[in-house]
C-alpha cells in the first residue's frame, strides 16, 4: 500500500474516500505533524545506509536507523477510512478504558491509545469547532487515574446534539498534541482534527440522554466505531 505525504488542503474523509469507491485501493498517508520525528529519522537511515558502501562498520548504525525509520512509518500512518454511521463516532483508535457518569448528566467515554494505534484523531460529530484550548499539565501514563491533569487540548463542538466536549490527553510518551483546525472551523463527522504523537488518551463526553453503545475493553476505530446507541 503506497505511503505519501498528507495533503495540506482541507478535504473531508468522504471526499478522500472517492478513490476507494471508484475501485482504487485506499491510500495510507503520513500524518500531518509527524515531520519533526519522521524526517530526521529517515535522513539518518539514508545517510548511514549510504555510508555502508564505504565501510561495513556503518551497518551497525544503519540497521537500527532503518528499523526506527520503518517504525516511524507505522507509527505515523494515516489511513483513509470509510466513515461509520451513528450520532457519535469514536474520535480515536484504541480501547475503551473507562465509562463514567458525570455530575452534570453527561457520560465520559475514555479511549486509551497505545503507541501501536493510529494517532490521528477525528471529529466525533459534524458541527462547528467553538473552542480549542491548550491546558498545561503533567505527563503521567494515560492509563493512570491522575492522567486527567496531564497536558491536554480541550475541544468543544456546536452540533445537533448541542455542545460536545472532547479532550486529547498527552501521556508519558506522547508529549505533543497537534490540532489541525482552529475555532470557527466547520467539520464533517470523521474529519481529521488533530494528532497525539505516540498515543495517549482521548475522552468524549456524551450529552445527557445519549446512551453509551460501547463497553470497557472494547476496541475502537477512529471515524468508524459508534459510541452511542439508539
Amino acid at each position: 500500500m503506497p505511503i505519501s505525504p498528507s495533503p495540506h488542503t482541507s478535504v473531508t474523509d468522504r471526499d478522500a474516500l472517492a478513490a476507494t469507491t471508484a475501485g482504487r485501493r485506499p491510500r495510507v498517508t503520513i500524518a500531518r505533524g509527524a515531520t519533526p520525528w519522521f524526517v530526521p529519522t529517515l535522513a539518518t537511515a539514508a545517510v548511514t545506509t549510504a555510508l555502508t558502501r564505504r565501510s561495513g562498520k556503518w551497518a551497525l548504525a544503519a540497521v537500527p536507523a532503518c528499523a526506527l525509520g520503518a517504525g516511524m512509518l507505522w507509527f505515523f500512518r494515516d489511513p483513509e477510512r470509510e466513515i461509520g454511521t451513528g450520532r457519535v463516532i469514536s474520535p480515536a483508535d484504541g480501547v475503551v478504558q473507562s465509562i463514567d457518569a458525570w455530575p452534570d448528566g453527561r457520560t465520559r467515554v475514555a479511549i486509551f491509545m497505545s503507541p501501536l494505534n493510529v494517532h490521528v484523531n477525528r471529529a466525533p460529530l459534524p458541527g462547528t469547532v467553538t473552542s480549542v484550548e491548550h491546558v498545561a499539565g503533567g505527563f503521567v501514563p494515560a492509563f493512570n487515574k491522575d492522567s486527567d491533569q496531564n497536558e491536554r487540548v480541550v475541544w468543544h463542538f456546536d452540533t445537533e446534539l448541542g455542545d460536545i466536549e472532547m479532550v486529547q490527553i498527552a501521556g508519558a510518551v506522547a508529549r505533543r498534541i497537534v490540532p489541525y483546525v482552529d475555532a470557527g472551523t466547520k467539520v464533517e463527522q470523521g474529519d481529521r482534527i488533530g494528532l497525539i504523537r505516540f498515543g495517549s488518551r482521548v475522552d468524549t463526553y456524551l450529552p445527557a440522554g445519549v446512551e453509551v453503545g460501547v463497553e470497557v475493553g472494547q476496541k475502537t476505530t477512529a471515524g468508524v466505531t459508534r459510541l452511542d446507541r439508539d
